[in-house]
């Protein structure tokens, strides 16, 4: 299982010693706002970190805690992981997805893009992938302002996790010229 580091954050396959600082997260209502539009009861984050431990297993990707180094504490989440279109398991014949959330004392710091560009070096260059894709609620601004900060495109409204959802895309193409623009 593949652990990344930031300036600011450890990306750390999810793990039962995060438990508490996701559920403190996936507890909050705003969070989750545009997500399920529903809090996560601690035995919902319980069930959700052992999938996500079977998911890493199995294909070697899913989601991380994001521990911010500063205080060693769970600031966040994030994946690269198959999209589904309904069901409860991602599925391997549909792009490769980028996601995440923050706790809301950490929104507008720029984490979720730090967060963001070491997910995505990760999918282009370990995984080699063609193309990731992110979703989001059409009225959420802060997350689709992260994805067009990444570079990625607006593809539309497609349906995806059974919603209609704001799509955005970016190629290995496309991320390896904003690195060079970037100079790294």
């Amino acid at each position: 299982m593949t652990i990344l580091t930031t300036a600011r954050l450890r990306l750390e396959p999810f793990d039962d010693a995060h438990i508490d600082g996701l559920n403190v997260m996936d507890a909050d209502e705003e969070v989750m706002r545009y997500i399920t539009g529903r809090v996560q009861t601690r035995q919902e984050t319980v069930e959700s970190v052992e999938r996500v431990k079977k998911r890493w297993r199995q294909c070697g990707f899913s989601w991380w805690s994001f521990i911010e180094l500063s205080s060693g504490g769970v600031v966040g989440a994030g994946c690269i992981q198959h999209l589904r279109r309904q069901g409860t398991e991602p599925d391997p014949a549909c792009p490769l997805e980028i996601g995440w959330r923050l706790r809301r004392d950490r929104w507008r710091q720029g984490l979720a893009s730090e967060a963001a560009i070491a997910m995505a070096d990760f999918a282009f260059q370990k995984l080699n992938a063609g193309v990731l894709y992110a979703v989001c609620h059409p009225d959420n601004a802060a997350s689709a302002g992260v994805m067009i900060k990444l570079g990625m495109r607006y593809r539309g409204i497609e349906r995806w996790y059974e919603k209609e959802l704001a799509t955005y895309e970016i190629t290995s193409e496309e991320w390896n010229k904003r690195n060079d623009a970037k100079g790294g």
